[in-house]
């Protein structure tokens, strides 16, 4: 199998179909978090405010999906999701932060799906147990490099895998939902109803809402992939499909909950908590199934984010944001250079596990605020769109684009601002030093490397780093 770098006049890509689009968005959404809804849902709120974090969370997530699906259909020109609408709307730099961004976002998160698969192994093999032994190391660097050889097999092929894998997570889920609907019981869900009484809703709901920030994080996974739609209108409708299953998923996992134990119990179960409700109503085996579908959804979680990782970095490589290295394919069309680059720093970040848990953490907490940066652009430059559309063919439906595109914004800044300060200063860390790729690609293809306002951004984040650089030797930032 040859690998060659391609240009613009590549052969077309490998397409796939809405159905297979619509998994990568619920492969990437359904991870190891649904498994621990209950345990975090019951520390904080009952059933009403449950369901009321849930209806803002969602409707606020809907917003941007539907903006990824406009998107889609009206700049069908643009590929990889994220990455692309922010260099359209905001310039070639914040294009190119936002795709390193979102890449390292996925390669710390991959980090975290295999330690997190060897902590569960561990429960039965000691050897692995804690996913941070020289052990645990090996059989998850193992695993790394055998995906990256499926992936590197072809798109297809690859496609499929997720797609079988999706269904074989959701339908645990899915099975999970019906037991407890079975072994429901009324009188324990009406003590549920309300959440701890030192505390009132508003509190509840606000500190629920922290823990659906990271929920939806994914949805843009049919966009990541938008190159291998058959029809361009695939994409936008992937996306919905796929943000509304996952939704039903999620909503669904911490309701029923509610129905079998008091909210003090399932606060208290280990996580992840929803084997301990399963085991509460078919007995421990519930338990060893819960951990069965986690290796699974985990696995498949995996999958999906390595596809997009290197998905974002080809087309940024192409457009000349990234040097070519990262542009190159083999004659199966996959990234081979972006997934090979990717892997790399997996297998990197895995051997820093056994020296350096802190650095491991920090790497988590960034994985969501690196996310989070891309989806604020996206629905900026959603908002720039409609607004165009306003000035240009003003009508009741473009108005309505415009609604959705200022509720998408407005809720990603919160977002945004939920995550931290702190992991926004950390974030320039690697983002200012990444820069770096960026001013090569520019020199290598003779262009200038910043624009009068990208100046004032790189400014502004190396002037961040380095007060975050500073806070952290002074130890004012402690991770």
């Amino acid at each position: 199998m040859s690998d060659s770098v391609v240009a613009r006049s590549a052969p077309a890509p490998a397409t796939v179909s809405t159905l297979t689009l619509s998994t990568f968005v619920i492969g990437s959404m359904v991870g190891a978090g649904v498994f621990s809804l209950p345990g975090t849902f019951s520390a904080q709120t009952g059933v009403v405010g449950s369901l009321v974090a849930w209806a803002v969370a969602g409707t606020g997530m809907f917003m941007l999906a539907l903006v990824f699906q406009r998107l889609a259909a009206r700049r069908p020109e643009l590929d990889a999701g994220v990455y692309s609408y922010a260099r359209a709307g905001f310039g070639r730099y914040l294009g190119f932060l936002s795709a390193f961004g979102y890449w390292a976002s996925a390669c710390a998160g991959n980090v975290f799906y295999w330690v997190f698969i060897m902590s569960t192994v561990g429960a039965v093999v000691p050897a692995v147990a804690g996913g941070d032994t020289p052990v645990a190391v090996a059989v998850s660097s193992a695993g790394l490099w055998v995906f990256f050889l499926l992936v590197r097999r072809g798109t297809r092929e690859a496609a499929a895998v997720n797609r079988i894998v999706s269904v074989a997570k959701v339908l645990p889920i899915v099975a999970f939902v019906f037991l407890c609907l079975f072994a429901f019981d009324p009188a324990v869900f009406a003590a549920n109803i309300s959440g701890p009484s030192d505390l009132p809703l508003y509190d509840q709901v606000r500190g629920t809402l922290l823990v659906t920030v990271f929920a939806f994080i994914g949805v843009e996974g049919a966009s990541a992939y938008s190159r291998h739609a058959r029809r361009r209108r695939d994409v936008g409708r992937a996306t919905v499909l796929g943000f509304v299953s996952v939704l039903a998923i999620f909503l669904s996992v911490t309701i029923v909950s509610f129905g079998i134990l008091p909210r003090e119990r399932i606060a208290a179960l280990a996580q992840p908590s929803m084997a301990g409700v399963l085991a509460e109503v078919v007995g421990p085996w519930g338990a060893g199934f819960v951990g069965v579908s986690l290796i699974v959804a985990v696995l498949g979680a995996y999958l999906s984010w390595t596809l997009m990782a290197a998905e974002v970095l080809l087309v940024a490589a192409r457009d000349g944001d990234l040097p070519p290295v990262f542009a190159r394919t083999n004659d199966r069309d996959v990234p081979v250079g972006a997934l090979t680059m990717s892997t790399l720093l997996v297998q990197v970040l895995l051997i820093v596990v056994l020296f350096s848990t802190n650095a491991f953490d920090v790497a988590l907490s960034l994985t969501s605020a690196f996310a989070l940066i891309p989806y604020v652009l996206t629905a900026g430059y959603g908002l720039c769109v409609a607004l165009a559309d306003v000035r240009s063919a003003p009508s009741l439906r473009v108005a309505g684009a415009v609604v959705v595109a200022v509720c998408a914004t407005g809720y990603t800044i919160f977002l945004l601002s939920a995550a931290g300060g702190q992991y926004l200063l950390l974030a320039t860390l690697v983002l200012v030093p990444g820069t770096l790729l960026f001013a090569l690609a520019r020199r290598r293809n003779g262009e200038r490397v910043f624009t009068p306002w990208e100046v004032v951004v790189f400014a502004v984040a190396g002037a961040a780093a380095i007060a975050t650089a500073v806070l952290l030797a002074l130890g004012t930032i402690t991770v």
